[in-house]
């Protein structure tokens, strides 16, 4: 048994997680760690109080006793929003302050499109747009190519929890564009878990999401690899192994 720590910030999307627990079909088992939001803003200070050390090591505690071998600060806007070096730094006192591998779904979204060998991505974001232009600042430090960004102006994850299938594709398909290789849908108050494979038949091209993106950077932290095609083609880079 494999097992991976989350802290996700208040609840919106937290019922992504056990969805994608189930499509993993493996010995995987998924902890989620509820951390105080403090003020549910897409709003650049309170994204930097959102994802301040004291408020995600109050989370650790309760991951280290699950046994969670990795832990992942599941949640973007409050982790790009600090700028390359900072979400590093995040990262890091996060990993101090468990003991164990860290990340954030920031990195994660940088570390799927390098294993799918991408070099160019168009960008759907709920969030306002001087918020969304921060996600693409990130990317293009990693060396990624941002060929365009849909914002939909959204303050607060708690409307973001609200949107479902419909809302889900228009913004992929708003944001897609011809010369980019995947569409990246950045918020992990998003629910996306159930629409992945049909997004990604759609528009002909991968669909990385960001509940999708922090499973997958918790299994590599773990330095595990699963097979898991419901989950859409970053999780179809391994072969099938019967566990």
């Amino acid at each position: 048994m494999t097992a991976l720590g989350f802290l996700y910030p208040g609840h919106s999307a937290e019922d992504d997680y056990p969805r994608i627990e189930q499509l993993l079909g493996s010995d995987i088992r998924v902890d989620l760690v509820h951390t105080d939001i403090g003020e549910d803003a897409h709003r650049v200070d309170a994204l930097l109080e959102m994802g301040s050390p004291d408020r995600l090591a109050a989370g650790v505690q309760e991951l280290r006793h699950a046994g969670a071998e990795a832990v992942v600060w599941a949640c973007t806007s409050g982790s790009f929003v600090h700028g390359w070096e900072g979400a590093h730094e995040q990262v890091r006192t996060l990993a101090r302050a468990a003991g164990m591998p860290a990340s954030s779904t920031s990195f994660a979204f940088v570390h799927a499109v390098q294993e799918l060998d991408l070099r160019r991505v168009a960008v759907g974001a709920t969030y306002p747009e001087d918020v969304a232009s921060l996600f693409a600042d990130f990317l293009g430090a990693a060396g990624i190519e941002v060929t365009g960004v849909r914002s939909s102006g959204i303050i607060t994850a708690a409307e973001v929890g609200t949107w479902g299938e419909a809302e889900v594709f228009a913004l992929a398909r708003a944001a897609d564009a011809p010369d980019a290789q995947a569409v990246l849908l950045p918020d992990t108050a998003l629910h996306t878990a159930a629409h992945i494979t049909a997004l990604e038949k759609e528009l002909g091209k991968p669909v990385l999401t960001a509940n999708q993106v922090t499973v997958w950077e918790a299994l590599r932290l773990a330095d595990r690899r699963v097979n898991a095609p419901g989950l859409g083609a970053l999780f179809t880079r391994e072969p099938i192994v019967q566990v």
